[in-house]
C-alpha cells in the first residue's frame, strides 16, 4: 500500500466525514423518557388538556396579515431587536419580526418574520393559560384585559380575566433587550371553595420548516428533557404520531421548534417538573405544548406559575448566556453542533474574536485557518516529510515494479525493503490527514449552523459568506439571463479551489498505478463541482488552506529535492518510449 493510496482512502474519508457522518452523532444519546412522576394534588391525567385551537383556520378562511391584525384589540411590543403585538384575543404572542435580520442582502429587504396570526398564512404564535377541574379557565377566545397598551423592555404588561365565579386569572409579560419574554400566570381564587389548575405553555406553526432537516442540520421539534437534548424529533415523525402525539416528561429543560437560524422555545421553571406534548392536531398543523404539574389552591389564595418564552436567532453567545445566567438546561443545543462540539465551539469563538477585530468575515476566516495550520503545523510537517520520502524513493520503486512485475510476492518483499533501508513509512503521510479531518469538519459545522456568518459580505460580489459564490460561469458571471442548477453552478470560488487542488496534487508523489492517476488526476475538479454549492466561507477557508499547503510543500520539498534517476530506470523508461 503506498502513500498515494493512503491519500485516496484520507480524501474519500473526508467526503464521507463531510456529508454523513454526523448521522451518528448526537443520535447516540437520545434523550431519556422516563415515566410520569406523581404530583401533588393527583394524577396528570387528573386535568384536562389545555383548551388550544386544533388547527388553523380553513383554507377559505385565510386572510391578509393586514387584515387579521385589524380585527381584535392588541398590545404594541416594541423592543431594540423586536416589533410587533399581542393578541388580546386567547392571550397570544403572535405577531413579530426580529428587526436586526433581513430576509436578503437587499437594503431594502423586509425583517425576518418568526411569528404570525392564525388565520393568516403560514401562521405562527405562542400561547398561554390554564385548565382546570371544575373552575372555568380562560380559552383561546377570551379577551383579557391590558394595564397597559405597549410592552417594552422597562415597562411589562399583565393580562387579566375573571370567570365571573370568583377566580380571577393574570399573566404577567415582561421581555429583556434581546428575545426572551418571562411570563408569570396567577390564579387568585376568591371562591368559597378550592380549585384544582395548572397551567400550560404552547407553541402552534403551519408548515414545515423551510431549512430542511438532514443529517448535518436538525431543523423541526427539539427540546431538553432530564438534561438531555433530544434531536430524533421531527415533523414526520409528528405526522405519524397524529393526534395523540409524543409525550414527555421532564424536570427542567425546554421544547419548541427550531430552524436552521431561529428558535421558538416554552421554558418551564428549570426546577419544576412539567409534561411536553408534541403533535400534529390535523394536516400541516404542528404544536408543542407544555403543562406544569396541578396544583390545589385554597380560598383565598393565589396560585402562581413563571415561564420563559424564547423567539428569535440561536446567536451562540446569547444562548449560552441564558444557558449560564438564567439556568436554562442546555440550551446551547438548540443549535446542532453534532459530535464535534467540543472542537467547534473554540473554533467559533476565536473566528468571533477574530471578525470582533478585523471587522470582516471573510478576512477572519482566513486569519483563522493561518492558525489552525499552524497548530497543525508539527502534524502535517510529519505528512510532507513523509511524502517527501516516498518522492525520493520514487524512482527506486518504478525500477522495482518493472523488474518483479511478474512476481508480486518478490516485489512486496523488496518494496518492504526499500523502504527499511530509505527510513520512509508509507502510512506516515495518511494519519496525519486524518487527524485533520475532525478540524475541517468541525469548522465546517461552524460555518454551516451558526447565525454570526448570515449575510457577511467579504469581497467585491461576495455579499453573504453564508451563500453560495453567486457568479457562475455557465451565465458568464450573470450577463446571461438564466441561472444553472445547483451542481452546475460552478462560481469562481469553486474554480480557484479546483485549481488550488489541482497545485497541490501536483506536488505529492505521483502514483504508480494508471488507475490511481486517472483518480487523481480527476479529483479536484470532482471535488469544484461538490464544493460549489457550498457556503462561499467555506471555500474560503478550503481555498486558503490549499494554498498554504502548496507553499509548505514547496518550502519542504525544496530542502528534500528528487535524486537524478537511476541508470537502470532511465533505461526503462527509455524502451517505454
Amino acid at each position: 500500500m503506498d502513500n498515494q493510496r493512503n491519500m485516496i482512502l484520507a480524501i474519500v474519508l473526508s467526503a464521507i466525514v463531510l456529508f454523513g457522518w454526523t448521522a451518528l452523532s448526537e443520535r447516540f444519546f437520545p434523550a431519556a423518557k422516563p415515566p410520569v412522576a406523581a404530583v401533588q394534588g393527583g394524577p396528570a391525567t387528573a386535568l384536562p388538556p389545555p383548551a388550544v385551537d386544533s388547527a388553523v383556520d380553513a383554507a377559505a378562511a385565510i386572510r391578509s396579515r393586514e387584515v387579521v391584525l385589524k380585527e381584535v384589540p392588541r398590545i404594541a411590543i416594541d423592543t431594540p431587536k423586536l416589533k410587533g403585538s399581542i393578541n388580546l384575543k386567547g392571550a397570544r404572542i403572535d405577531d413579530l419580526v426580529l428587526t436586526t435580520y433581513r430576509e436578503t442582502v437587499a437594503k431594502k429587504s423586509p425583517p425576518i418574520r418568526l411569528l404570525s396570526p392564525n388565520g393568516t398564512p403560514h401562521a405562527y404564535f405562542a400561547g398561554f393559560g390554564w385548565t382546570g377541574d371544575g373552575v372555568d379557565t380562560p380559552g383561546p377566545n377570551t379577551f383579557w384585559v391590558a394595564d397597559s397598551s405597549v410592552l417594552t423592555v422597562d415597562k411589562p404588561v399583565t393580562l387579566s380575566w375573571s370567570n365571573g365565579r370568583g377566580q380571577r386569572f393574570e399573566i404577567g409579560i415582561a421581555i429583556d433587550q434581546d428575545y426572551l419574554f418571562t411570563v408569570t400566570q396567577k390564579l387568585v381564587n376568591g371562591g368559597t371553595g378550592a380549585v384544582a389548575a395548572r397551567t400550560f405553555g404552547l407553541v402552534s406553526r403551519a408548515g414545515v420548516s423551510k431549512d430542511p432537516s438532514s443529517w448535518t442540520l436538525h431543523t423541526g421539534p427539539i427540546g431538553v428533557f432530564n438534561g438531555a437534548a433530544n434531536y430524533e424529533l421531527s415533523f414526520k415523525g409528528l405526522d405519524e404520531a397524529g393526534a395523540g402525539g409524543i409525550n414527555q416528561s421532564s424536570t427542567g429543560g425546554w421544547l419548541g421548534f427550531g430552524d436552521k437560524y431561529w428558535l421558538t422555545a416554552i421554558i418551564p421553571d428549570s426546577k419544576a417538573a412539567f409534561d411536553a406534548r408534541f403533535l400534529s392536531p390535523s394536516s400541516n398543523i404542528y404544536q408543542a405544548v407544555q403543562t406544569g404539574r396541578p396544583v390545589v389552591i385554597a380560598p383565598g389564595k393565589v396560585g402562581t406559575s413563571t415561564q420563559r418564552f424564547f423567539v428569535g436567532a440561536k446567536e451562540v453567545g446569547l444562548l449560552d448566556h441564558y444557558e449560564t445566567q438564567l439556568g436554562v438546561q442546555e440550551f446551547s443545543r438548540a443549535i446542532d453542533w453534532g459530535w464535534f462540539r467540543v472542537l467547534e465551539k473554540p473554533i467559533f469563538w476565536v473566528l468571533d474574536q477574530v471578525f470582533r477585530l478585523v471587522g470582516n468575515f471573510g478576512v477572519a476566516i482566513i486569519i483563522l485557518t493561518f492558525l489552525v495550520r499552524g497548530l497543525m503545523f508539527p502534524i502535517a510537517q510529519k505528512q510532507f516529510r513523509s511524502m517527501a520520502g516516498m518522492r525520493r524513493v520514487q524512482p527506486k520503486m518504478k525500477e522495482l515494479q518493472e523488474r518483479y512485475k511478474n512476481d508480486k510476492p518478490k516485489l512486496q518483499q523488496e518494496m518492504l525493503k526499500l523502504y527499511q533501508e530509505e527510513k520512509v513509512n508509507p502510512l506516515a503521510g495518511c494519519l496525519p490527514i486524518l487527524v485533520q479531518i475532525p478540524v475541517f469538519y468541525a469548522l465546517y459545522k461552524v460555518l454551516l449552523v451558526t447565525i454570526e456568518m448570515r449575510h457577511q459580505p467579504f469581497i467585491l460580489w461576495i455579499k453573504d459568506l453564508s451563500a453560495p459564490d453567486p457568479l457562475h460561469i455557465l451565465n458568464l458571471f450573470g450577463l446571461l439571463d438564466f441561472n444553472p442548477p445547483a451542481f452546475l453552478g460552478i462560481g469562481i470560488l469553486a474554480v480557484l479551489l479546483g485549481v488550488s487542488m489541482w497545485l497541490q496534487f501536483k506536488l505529492n508523489p505521483q502514483p504508480m498505478e494508471p488507475a490511481q492517476q486517472q483518480v487523481m488526476a480527476l479529483m479536484p475538479w470532482i471535488m469544484m463541482f461538490i464544493m460549489a454549492p457550498f457556503a462561499a466561507g467555506l471555500l474560503v477557508y478550503w481555498i486558503t488552506s490549499n494554498f498554504l499547503t502548496i507553499g509548505q510543500q514547496y518550502w519542504l520539498y525544496r530542502q528534500y529535492p528528487m535524486p537524478a534517476v537511476p541508470a537502470s530506470a532511465a533505461v526503462i523508461t527509455a524502451k517505454k518510449k
